[in-house]
């Protein structure tokens, strides 16, 4: 039977991944808004492209901040607040009718919104009521929940868009959203953080940073992660650009990224119960050099619905699987105390990259008229995150005594 300090620990995790499902799940379907918003303002592809980059950006940069906050004064408020300005910016969406406006609402309140209440929060909420050994595992089922809100937001938003229209699906998204809000306190609870002290002398977030940012590792963890942002932000914005220039209807794209989300929660559970077993880098090594090869195998292909359903599905189990390895690598270098403001860190790095794929895509396609070359860099750089991740300092798996 579980104690007191296990039941509490279990509510977070699973409270972390329900609240998780809610701003992973509206974020990730607004590529499905571009075509609609673009027919509906004449804005153009590059325009949105833009707002939709900056949005990537500042969901990074709010990553570290929001951390430290949560670190410093407990997740509940945090999350709040985040839930509370996703909601406007979504319901202010329909409202822009310029290239500023658009930013302004996707761009920064919907981003800030959703990147107050996502991982580096909520994975340093959890982290710090579990032991060692049970920190990967809730980090897999944290991030299995964003990855179940994919699966349910983008044939949502899709039908949505379709009863509604955009504007309408936008407000329904809105309402949607502020529906999570009883699930901050449960992840914020009263009761006793599991002891765990970060490594070396780190009194304060801004200490713990400047010592993380002097280690070789950490810099190569977000080089690998910088990838990974740049490969996610591409393909949810513009997959359902790739999926209309072959001529295909635009279900195939809600449920191609349906399909993303539904197979990333087998890759986040595999992930995360993976890390007792192998260590991480190796985990990342081995996900970051599957897309380089599912790629190539995309190019090659025939480009039929079937394509686009199996592409997303092999993507989907390495699609933010990455989370859990990549936070538990943080938390073996530095320790969990101040973990939602280091991982926060790494987020950002994610981002910035995550700005270059969604904007970067936007312009290719305007100036060749297709996605061609963004598709050869996508896999370039996953093969070299591959590589990058080897030489991270980590400690062997110790054995489990028998």
């Amino acid at each position: 039977m579980l104690n007191q300090n296990q039941r509490t620990a279990w509510a977070v995790t699973l409270a972390a991944a329900a609240f998780l499902m809610v701003t992973m799940g509206a974020r990730q379907s607004l590529g499905l808004f571009v075509s609609p918003i673009n027919t509906s303002t004449g804005l153009g592809i590059t325009a949105i492209s833009l707002a939709m980059a900056v949005s990537q950006l500042m969901w990074g940069v709010i990553q570290p901040i929001a951390g430290a906050m949560a670190d410093r004064h407990g997740p509940a408020r945090v999350l709040v607040g985040g839930l509370i300005v996703l909601a406007i910016g979504t319901a202010m969406t329909p409202f822009m009718t310029s290239t500023f406006g658009l930013v302004m609402s996707l761009g920064f309140l919907v981003a800030i919104g959703s990147g107050a209440g996502s991982f580096s929060v909520l994975i340093g909420a959890a982290a710090q009521r579990l032991p060692a050994e049970g920190r990967g595992k809730a980090a897999g089922i944290i991030n299995a929940g964003g990855s179940f809100g994919q699966f349910v937001f983008a044939p949502i938003s899709q039908g949505l868009i379709g009863l509604l229209g955009w504007m309408g699906a936008m407000w329904s998204l809105a309402a949607i959203t502020l529906a999570a809000l009883p699930l901050a306190k449960v992840v914020s609870p009263k009761a006793p953080v599991h002891p765990a002290k970060a490594t070396g002398d780190h009194a304060t977030p801004w200490r713990a940073v400047r010592s993380a940012m002097a280690d070789r590792s950490y810099l190569l963890l977000h080089a690998g992660f910088f990838t990974c942002g740049f490969h996610i932000a591409f393909l949810v914005t513009h997959l359902p650009g790739e999926v209309d220039l072959c001529g295909l209807p635009a279900s195939v794209a809600s449920w191609s990224l349906a399909l993303i989300g539904l197979a990333n929660i087998a890759g986040s559970l595999l992930a995360g119960s993976s890390i007792s077993r192998f260590r991480s880098k190796y985990i990342l090594a081995v996900m970051y050099g599957s897309r380089a090869v599912l790629i190539a195998w995309y190019l090659v292909a025939p480009k039929t619905e079937w394509t686009f359903y199996l592409f997303a599905i092999g993507l989907g189990l390495t699609w933010l699987a990455t989370v859990p390895p990549t936070a538990s690598i943080v938390g073996k270098l530095f320790g969990v105390r101040y973990l939602a403001t280091l991982f926060g860190l790494t987020l950002l790095s994610h981002q910035v990259g995550g700005f270059l794929g969604a904007y970067l895509g936007g312009i290719t396609l305007v100036q060749s008229g297709d996605y061609q070359w963004m598709w050869y860099a996508d896999m370039a750089l996953a093969a070299a995150a591959a590589v990058v991740n080897l030489p991270i300092r980590e400690a062997r798996i110790a054995p489990v005594p028998v």
